[in-house]
Protein backbone atom coordinates (compact mmCIF):
# COMPACT_ATOMS: atom_id res chain seq x y z
CA UNK A 1 0.00 0.00 0.00
CA UNK A 2 1.46 3.46 -1.30
CA UNK A 3 0.40 6.56 1.18
CA UNK A 4 0.75 10.04 0.20
CA UNK A 5 -0.14 13.58 0.67
CA UNK A 6 -3.12 15.19 -1.61
CA UNK A 7 -1.77 18.78 -1.51
CA UNK A 8 -4.65 21.90 -2.49
CA UNK A 9 -2.65 24.84 -1.58
CA UNK A 10 -5.78 26.04 0.30
CA UNK A 11 -6.57 29.43 1.31
CA UNK A 12 -8.57 29.14 4.49
CA UNK A 13 -10.24 32.23 5.73
CA UNK A 14 -8.31 35.27 7.26
CA UNK A 15 -4.66 33.90 5.03
CA UNK A 16 -3.01 35.09 2.12
CA UNK A 17 -1.86 32.98 -0.86
CA UNK A 18 1.80 33.26 0.55
CA UNK A 19 1.15 31.78 3.48
CA UNK A 20 -1.16 28.77 1.58
CA UNK A 21 1.39 27.74 -0.40
CA UNK A 22 4.37 28.13 2.17
CA UNK A 23 2.19 25.40 3.76
CA UNK A 24 1.89 23.33 0.79
CA UNK A 25 5.66 22.86 0.69
CA UNK A 26 5.98 22.40 3.85
CA UNK A 27 3.73 19.34 3.48
CA UNK A 28 5.79 17.84 0.99
CA UNK A 29 8.85 18.21 2.79
CA UNK A 30 7.63 16.45 6.24
CA UNK A 31 5.91 13.91 3.95
CA UNK A 32 8.95 12.71 2.31
CA UNK A 33 10.38 13.04 6.40
CA UNK A 34 7.76 10.74 7.38
CA UNK A 35 7.98 8.43 4.69
CA UNK A 36 5.01 8.81 2.90
CA UNK A 37 5.53 7.58 -0.63
CA UNK A 38 4.20 10.89 -2.72
CA UNK A 39 2.82 13.93 -2.49
CA UNK A 40 -0.20 15.07 -5.00
CA UNK A 41 -0.12 18.68 -6.08
CA UNK A 42 -3.74 20.34 -6.88
CA UNK A 43 -4.15 22.92 -9.62
CA UNK A 44 -6.52 25.72 -9.52
CA UNK A 45 -6.96 29.61 -11.02
CA UNK A 46 -8.64 32.59 -9.61
CA UNK A 47 -9.79 30.74 -6.50
CA UNK A 48 -8.93 30.75 -2.79
CA UNK A 49 -10.17 26.67 -2.84
CA UNK A 50 -6.55 26.27 -3.83
CA UNK A 51 -4.18 28.42 -4.79
CA UNK A 52 -1.53 27.02 -7.03
CA UNK A 53 -2.29 27.83 -10.50
CA UNK A 54 0.30 25.30 -12.25
CA UNK A 55 1.32 22.04 -10.66
CA UNK A 56 3.63 21.26 -12.91
CA UNK A 57 5.43 24.26 -11.31
CA UNK A 58 5.30 23.45 -7.76
CA UNK A 59 6.20 19.74 -8.90
CA UNK A 60 9.22 21.17 -10.22
CA UNK A 61 10.23 23.01 -6.72
CA UNK A 62 9.18 20.39 -4.73
CA UNK A 63 11.26 17.67 -6.92
CA UNK A 64 14.19 19.62 -6.36
CA UNK A 65 13.88 19.72 -2.98
CA UNK A 66 13.42 15.99 -2.12
CA UNK A 67 15.25 13.05 -2.96
CA UNK A 68 12.64 9.62 -2.75
CA UNK A 69 9.21 11.17 -3.07
CA UNK A 70 7.46 10.74 -5.49
CA UNK A 71 5.58 13.83 -6.96
CA UNK A 72 2.47 14.30 -8.50
CA UNK A 73 -0.06 16.42 -10.40
CA UNK A 74 -3.66 15.72 -9.50
CA UNK A 75 -4.20 16.96 -11.43
CA UNK A 76 -3.32 19.44 -14.42
CA UNK A 77 -6.21 20.81 -16.45
CA UNK A 78 -5.88 20.32 -19.65
CA UNK A 79 -8.13 21.99 -21.64
CA UNK A 80 -6.65 25.19 -20.75
CA UNK A 81 -2.99 24.34 -21.68
CA UNK A 82 -1.51 23.22 -25.18
CA UNK A 83 -0.53 19.10 -24.86
CA UNK A 84 3.12 19.32 -26.21
CA UNK A 85 3.78 22.43 -23.74
CA UNK A 86 2.67 19.88 -20.74
CA UNK A 87 4.24 17.31 -22.33
CA UNK A 88 7.54 19.02 -22.35
CA UNK A 89 7.15 20.11 -19.02
CA UNK A 90 6.06 16.35 -18.04
CA UNK A 91 9.45 14.84 -19.73
CA UNK A 92 11.57 17.63 -18.50
CA UNK A 93 10.39 17.07 -14.53
CA UNK A 94 10.70 13.25 -15.40
CA UNK A 95 14.35 13.26 -17.25
CA UNK A 96 15.97 15.53 -14.28
CA UNK A 97 14.17 14.00 -11.12
CA UNK A 98 15.27 10.35 -12.01
CA UNK A 99 11.52 9.42 -13.04
CA UNK A 100 9.77 10.66 -9.89
CA UNK A 101 7.03 12.44 -11.23
CA UNK A 102 3.66 11.43 -12.40
CA UNK A 103 1.68 13.44 -14.49
CA UNK A 104 -1.85 14.15 -13.46
CA UNK A 105 -4.17 15.59 -15.82
CA UNK A 106 -7.94 16.10 -16.04
CA UNK A 107 -10.78 17.72 -17.46
CA UNK A 108 -11.45 20.62 -15.01
CA UNK A 109 -14.66 22.23 -15.38
CA UNK A 110 -16.77 24.87 -17.32
CA UNK A 111 -14.91 27.39 -15.74
CA UNK A 112 -14.23 31.36 -16.68
CA UNK A 113 -10.84 29.73 -16.95
CA UNK A 114 -11.30 28.60 -20.27
CA UNK A 115 -12.37 32.00 -21.79
CA UNK A 116 -8.99 33.96 -19.73
CA UNK A 117 -6.64 31.16 -21.63
CA UNK A 118 -8.30 31.42 -25.20
CA UNK A 119 -9.86 27.52 -24.90
CA UNK A 120 -12.83 28.10 -25.18
CA UNK A 121 -16.02 26.18 -23.87
CA UNK A 122 -15.33 23.75 -26.51
CA UNK A 123 -12.40 22.24 -24.88
CA UNK A 124 -13.78 21.55 -21.80
CA UNK A 125 -17.08 19.83 -23.21
CA UNK A 126 -15.30 18.68 -26.49
CA UNK A 127 -12.03 18.15 -27.04
CA UNK A 128 -10.00 16.48 -24.32
CA UNK A 129 -9.79 12.96 -25.70
CA UNK A 130 -8.05 14.83 -29.04
CA UNK A 131 -5.81 17.11 -26.09
CA UNK A 132 -5.31 13.65 -24.12
CA UNK A 133 -4.26 11.54 -27.36
CA UNK A 134 -2.19 14.31 -28.29
CA UNK A 135 -0.35 14.79 -24.73
CA UNK A 136 0.23 10.67 -25.29
CA UNK A 137 1.99 10.66 -28.42
CA UNK A 138 4.15 13.33 -27.78
CA UNK A 139 5.43 11.03 -23.94
CA UNK A 140 5.43 8.11 -26.43
CA UNK A 141 6.59 9.08 -30.02
CA UNK A 142 10.10 10.45 -31.58
CA UNK A 143 7.82 12.46 -33.74
CA UNK A 144 4.78 14.42 -33.70
CA UNK A 145 1.96 16.04 -35.96
CA UNK A 146 -1.37 17.15 -35.30
CA UNK A 147 -4.17 17.26 -37.61
CA UNK A 148 -6.84 17.45 -35.52
CA UNK A 149 -9.78 19.47 -34.97
CA UNK A 150 -8.33 21.82 -32.08
CA UNK A 151 -4.57 21.17 -32.58
CA UNK A 152 -3.04 20.79 -36.14
CA UNK A 153 0.42 21.68 -36.75
CA UNK A 154 3.45 20.06 -39.11
CA UNK A 155 5.24 16.90 -37.65
CA UNK A 156 8.33 18.29 -35.15
CA UNK A 157 11.10 16.27 -32.90
CA UNK A 158 10.05 15.25 -29.87
CA UNK A 159 12.60 17.18 -27.04
CA UNK A 160 13.90 16.04 -24.86
CA UNK A 161 12.38 12.55 -25.17
CA UNK A 162 11.02 10.90 -21.77
CA UNK A 163 12.31 7.56 -22.75
CA UNK A 164 16.30 8.92 -22.18
CA UNK A 165 15.83 8.62 -18.52
CA UNK A 166 19.36 7.80 -17.47
CA UNK A 167 19.90 4.21 -15.30
CA UNK A 168 16.83 3.30 -16.45
CA UNK A 169 16.30 -0.52 -16.86
CA UNK A 170 13.65 -1.06 -19.98
CA UNK A 171 11.17 -3.18 -18.29
CA UNK A 172 8.98 0.06 -17.21
CA UNK A 173 7.79 2.65 -18.92
CA UNK A 174 9.85 4.92 -21.50
CA UNK A 175 7.83 8.03 -19.93
CA UNK A 176 6.76 9.64 -16.59
CA UNK A 177 3.38 7.94 -15.49
CA UNK A 178 0.01 9.46 -16.79
CA UNK A 179 -3.14 9.50 -14.86
CA UNK A 180 -6.26 10.05 -15.56
CA UNK A 181 -9.11 11.79 -12.89
CA UNK A 182 -12.26 10.58 -13.48
CA UNK A 183 -15.49 11.80 -12.35
CA UNK A 184 -18.06 9.87 -14.93
CA UNK A 185 -18.43 6.86 -16.47
CA UNK A 186 -17.57 8.61 -20.37
CA UNK A 187 -14.24 9.08 -18.41
CA UNK A 188 -13.84 6.32 -16.83
CA UNK A 189 -13.78 4.87 -20.38
CA UNK A 190 -11.85 6.83 -22.16
CA UNK A 191 -9.13 6.01 -19.57
CA UNK A 192 -9.58 2.91 -19.75
CA UNK A 193 -9.28 2.57 -23.68
CA UNK A 194 -5.68 4.25 -23.07
CA UNK A 195 -5.04 1.57 -20.18
CA UNK A 196 -4.35 4.80 -18.05
CA UNK A 197 -5.10 4.41 -14.25
CA UNK A 198 -7.60 6.53 -12.32
CA UNK A 199 -7.58 9.77 -9.62
CA UNK A 200 -10.79 9.04 -8.27
CA UNK A 201 -12.35 11.87 -6.07
CA UNK A 202 -12.95 12.35 -2.05
CA UNK A 203 -16.35 12.66 -2.38
CA UNK A 204 -16.97 9.16 -3.64
CA UNK A 205 -17.42 6.48 -1.10
CA UNK A 206 -15.99 2.96 -1.43
CA UNK A 207 -18.72 1.31 -3.25
CA UNK A 208 -18.39 4.17 -6.10
CA UNK A 209 -15.11 3.72 -6.13
CA UNK A 210 -15.89 0.07 -6.69
CA UNK A 211 -18.02 0.49 -9.75
CA UNK A 212 -15.58 2.82 -11.27
CA UNK A 213 -12.70 0.12 -11.18
CA UNK A 214 -14.89 -2.24 -12.05
CA UNK A 215 -16.39 -0.47 -15.06
CA UNK A 216 -12.78 0.41 -16.41
CA UNK A 217 -11.24 -3.22 -15.75
CA UNK A 218 -14.42 -4.48 -17.62
CA UNK A 219 -13.43 -1.64 -20.93
CA UNK A 220 -10.20 -2.02 -20.88
CA UNK A 221 -9.93 -5.67 -21.65
CA UNK A 222 -13.12 -5.16 -23.75
CA UNK A 223 -10.26 -2.80 -25.63
CA UNK A 224 -7.46 -5.04 -25.76
CA UNK A 225 -5.60 -4.31 -23.00
CA UNK A 226 -3.69 -7.22 -21.44
CA UNK A 227 -5.42 -8.96 -18.04
CA UNK A 228 -1.75 -8.95 -15.99
CA UNK A 229 -2.06 -4.83 -17.32
CA UNK A 230 -5.17 -4.45 -16.15
CA UNK A 231 -4.73 -6.28 -12.94
CA UNK A 232 -1.59 -3.66 -12.15
CA UNK A 233 -3.42 -0.61 -12.94
CA UNK A 234 -2.12 1.89 -10.10
CA UNK A 235 -5.27 3.87 -9.78
CA UNK A 236 -5.65 6.42 -6.91
CA UNK A 237 -7.83 7.44 -4.12
CA UNK A 238 -7.88 10.90 -3.09
CA UNK A 239 -9.55 11.45 0.47
CA UNK A 240 -8.79 13.49 3.78
CA UNK A 241 -6.89 12.31 6.82
CA UNK A 242 -6.84 14.21 10.29
CA UNK A 243 -5.15 11.91 12.75
CA UNK A 244 -5.94 12.54 16.63
CA UNK A 245 -6.07 10.66 20.27
CA UNK A 246 -9.69 10.20 19.23
CA UNK A 247 -12.39 10.34 16.56
CA UNK A 248 -14.30 13.18 18.05
CA UNK A 249 -11.01 15.27 18.22
CA UNK A 250 -10.04 14.35 14.73
CA UNK A 251 -13.90 15.55 13.42
CA UNK A 252 -13.48 18.90 15.63
CA UNK A 253 -10.43 19.68 14.16
CA UNK A 254 -12.46 19.61 10.94
CA UNK A 255 -15.36 20.69 11.17
CA UNK A 256 -14.02 24.04 12.82
CA UNK A 257 -11.88 25.00 9.72
CA UNK A 258 -12.83 22.84 6.49
CA UNK A 259 -16.72 24.63 6.18
CA UNK A 260 -15.19 28.18 6.15
CA UNK A 261 -12.36 27.07 3.24
CA UNK A 262 -14.84 25.20 1.11
CA UNK A 263 -17.50 28.27 1.47
CA UNK A 264 -15.53 31.09 0.04
CA UNK A 265 -13.92 28.52 -2.46
CA UNK A 266 -16.28 27.01 -3.77
CA UNK A 267 -18.44 30.14 -4.30
CA UNK A 268 -15.39 32.18 -6.06
CA UNK A 269 -15.89 29.44 -9.06
CA UNK A 270 -17.71 31.41 -11.98
CA UNK A 271 -18.29 30.08 -15.28
CA UNK A 272 -17.76 30.82 -18.40
CA UNK A 273 -21.23 30.52 -19.93
CA UNK A 274 -22.96 31.72 -17.04
CA UNK A 275 -24.97 27.57 -16.19
CA UNK A 276 -25.70 27.84 -12.44
CA UNK A 277 -23.96 25.25 -10.34
CA UNK A 278 -24.83 23.37 -7.75
CA UNK A 279 -22.69 23.96 -4.63
CA UNK A 280 -22.24 21.72 -1.82
CA UNK A 281 -23.11 22.62 1.56
CA UNK A 282 -19.93 22.97 3.32
CA UNK A 283 -21.02 21.44 6.94
CA UNK A 284 -22.38 18.60 5.44
CA UNK A 285 -19.56 18.21 3.24
CA UNK A 286 -17.06 18.19 5.79
CA UNK A 287 -19.38 15.51 7.68
CA UNK A 288 -19.02 13.35 4.81
CA UNK A 289 -15.35 13.31 4.54
CA UNK A 290 -15.60 12.58 7.85
CA UNK A 291 -17.37 9.37 7.84
CA UNK A 292 -15.54 8.47 4.67
CA UNK A 293 -11.65 8.98 4.96
CA UNK A 294 -9.03 8.32 8.10
CA UNK A 295 -10.19 10.50 9.95
CA UNK A 296 -9.98 9.35 13.93
CA UNK A 297 -6.88 7.45 15.95
CA UNK A 298 -4.26 5.57 13.94
CA UNK A 299 -6.25 2.46 14.34
CA UNK A 300 -9.00 3.73 12.82
CA UNK A 301 -7.36 5.28 9.99
CA UNK A 302 -5.51 2.18 9.45
CA UNK A 303 -8.50 0.29 9.39
CA UNK A 304 -10.44 2.66 6.73
CA UNK A 305 -7.43 2.53 4.38
CA UNK A 306 -7.17 -1.12 4.37
CA UNK A 307 -10.83 -1.38 3.93
CA UNK A 308 -10.82 1.32 0.90
CA UNK A 309 -8.59 -1.19 -0.55
CA UNK A 310 -9.88 -4.53 0.12
CA UNK A 311 -13.37 -3.02 -1.15
CA UNK A 312 -12.18 -1.37 -4.37
CA UNK A 313 -8.43 -2.64 -4.90
CA UNK A 314 -6.68 0.48 -5.05
CA UNK A 315 -3.95 0.35 -3.08
CA UNK A 316 -2.59 4.11 -3.64
CA UNK A 317 -3.85 6.96 -1.62
CA UNK A 318 -3.72 10.63 -1.83
CA UNK A 319 -5.10 12.56 1.29
CA UNK A 320 -5.29 15.78 2.42
CA UNK A 321 -3.36 16.56 5.04
CA UNK A 322 -4.02 20.22 5.23
CA UNK A 323 -7.93 20.37 6.96
CA UNK A 324 -7.14 22.33 10.13
CA UNK A 325 -6.05 25.28 7.48
CA UNK A 326 -2.63 25.72 10.45
CA UNK A 327 1.03 25.01 9.17
CA UNK A 328 1.74 23.58 12.56
CA UNK A 329 -1.35 21.36 12.73
CA UNK A 330 -0.62 20.41 9.06
CA UNK A 331 3.06 19.50 9.63
CA UNK A 332 1.98 17.00 13.00
CA UNK A 333 -0.40 15.52 11.22
CA UNK A 334 1.54 14.33 8.33
CA UNK A 335 4.48 12.95 10.64
CA UNK A 336 1.68 11.21 12.54
CA UNK A 337 0.16 9.31 9.17
CA UNK A 338 4.25 8.28 8.88
CA UNK A 339 5.08 7.09 12.42
CA UNK A 340 1.61 5.78 13.40
CA UNK A 341 -0.83 4.76 10.61
CA UNK A 342 1.64 3.61 8.05
CA UNK A 343 3.29 0.69 10.54
CA UNK A 344 0.27 -0.62 10.87
CA UNK A 345 -0.69 -1.05 7.21
CA UNK A 346 2.67 -2.83 6.85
Amino acid sequence: MRVGAFVLAAQFPGQGPGEALHRAVRSAEVAEAAGLDSVWLAEHHFVPYGVCPSAVTLAALLLGRTERLRVGTAVSVLPTVHPVALGEQAALLHLTSGGRFSLGVGRGGPWVDLEVFGAGLAAYEKHFPESLDLLLRWLRDARVGSEGERFAFREVPVVPRPGDLIGADGHGPAGPEVIVACTSPATVRLAAERGLPMLLGMHCDDAEKADMVALWRSHALASGHAPETVAAAGHVSAGVVQIADSRTAAEETLTKAMPGWLKQGLEAHVTVDGRQRAMRDPVRYTELLCRLHPVGPPRLAADRLAATAERTGITRFALLSEGSGDLAATEDNVRRLGAEVLPLLR
